[in-house]
């Protein structure tokens, strides 16, 4: 009886074998790591098409980006030919080792031995396999630690343009126009809180960032019938719900809220002129990097920076805009955002052209 409980032990043993060295039989070719290096390298060709394409669709900033991309292209071709050979023969020596176990496990499921001597020859060969995936493991951390750095850069600014893509996208498809020469620097999902802390039916949107202005548009699905509590059919809300002036801001305080404080808020403090005093913005970002972002807005660091020149005739519309009213001799104190061709007066409401 005992005899038999150890045959089927055995059995069941060498059946995970089996299941192990068909495992190993691709991971010595060490497919995983071919697979992140192909598209490691698929994932820096296409930098300098996504750049191009950031560029056509009005993206003004950054003109570092380019050499960036530049530069991992040229490093990459550096390194890649160095992993695929090692590899390579990384693999070569894997696939070598294995086979001779695969040629004891064949001979292990024929046997129909006593069940003492299969079981030991068991265990002798779960640890020559347990060693091989062991030497899989070295060999994977050996290839990725060549190029971990590296990828890490990649990664960076494949993040940092995926959030310039959805941010031009949204654009395209937003209620309100840019401005001439105005270009978007960030954008990201956020409700605004109104009563400062965030409620129910807070509007849901999106809030961008541009070297003129910060501007909020609500963009929600709006359920608009239910049965039995079930929404049945939505309509969508998209309308500009206001806009301020970047040279407005006084300040920009980051904090964060609800559960772990994993919720990335900014209030937004402004100065005399903008329609509110203060703004609560729940956002999908880093609450520290909007705010690093839009005190550069206000300095206008950015346009230090910038690959698409400004149109000369366009800032030169601002520089020589009025300081008085035309028309009832008003001071002009309203912000003149480069772009504009015609403000309102806020005494005699006169349209005056720049």
């Amino acid at each position: 009886m005992a005899d038999q409980s150890l045959a089927e032990q055995v059995q069941n043993e060498i059946q995970s074998l089996q299941s192990t060295v068909g495992d190993l039989q691709s991971s010595v070719r060490l497919t995983d790591i071919r697979d992140r290096v192909e598209d490691l390298g698929s994932s820096v060709s296409a930098l300098d098409r996504r750049i191009e394409s950031l560029r056509e669709n009005g993206y003004a900033f950054e003109k570092k980006m380019e050499g960036q991309a530049q530069d991992l292209v040229k490093e990459w071709n550096k390194i890649a030919p160095g992993l695929l050979r090692q590899i390579e023969s990384e693999a070569n020596s894997l696939e070598d080792d294995l086979r001779p176990l695969e040629s004891q496990l064949g001979l292990l499921a024929g046997d129909r031995g006593m069940p003492k001597t299969l079981s030991s020859r068991v265990k002798r060969l779960q640890s020559q396999l347990k060693s091989l995936e062991g030497r899989v493991e070295a060999a994977e951390e050996n290839i990725r630690g060549r190029y971990d750095q590296f990828s890490s850069g990649v990664e960076q600014l494949k993040s940092h343009l995926y959030k310039l893509e959805w941010m031009m996208t949204e654009i395209s498809e937003a209620s309100f126009d840019l401005l001439a020469t105005e270009s978007g620097i960030m954008a990201v999902k956020a409700v605004w809180a109104k009563a400062g802390k965030q409620e129910k039916d807070d509007p849901e949107g999106v809030l961008y960032l541009t070297d003129q202005r910060i501007i909020f548009e609500q963009k929600e699905k709006i359920t608009t019938k239910k049965v039995l509590f079930i929404a049945t059919e939505k309509k969508l809300v998209q309308e500009t719900l206001w806009e301020v002036p970047v040279v407005l801001v006084e300040d920009v305080k980051p904090h964060k809220e609800g559960f772990l404080n994993k919720d990335d808020y900014v209030e937004l403090v402004f100065e005399s002129g903008a329609p509110f005093d203060v703004v609560h913005m729940h956002i999908w970002q880093r609450g520290d990097e909007w705010q690093a972002l839009i005190q550069r807005a206000k300095a206008r660091e950015f346009d230090n920076n910038r690959a698409i020149p400004i149109d000369e005739e366009v800032a030169e519309r601002v520089k020589n805009a009025p300081t008085k009213c035309p028309s009832c001799g008003g001071a002009i104190t309203q912000p003149i955002l480069r772009g504009m061709e015609n403000i309102n007066c806020e005494f005699c409401g006169d349209v005056i052209r720049l």
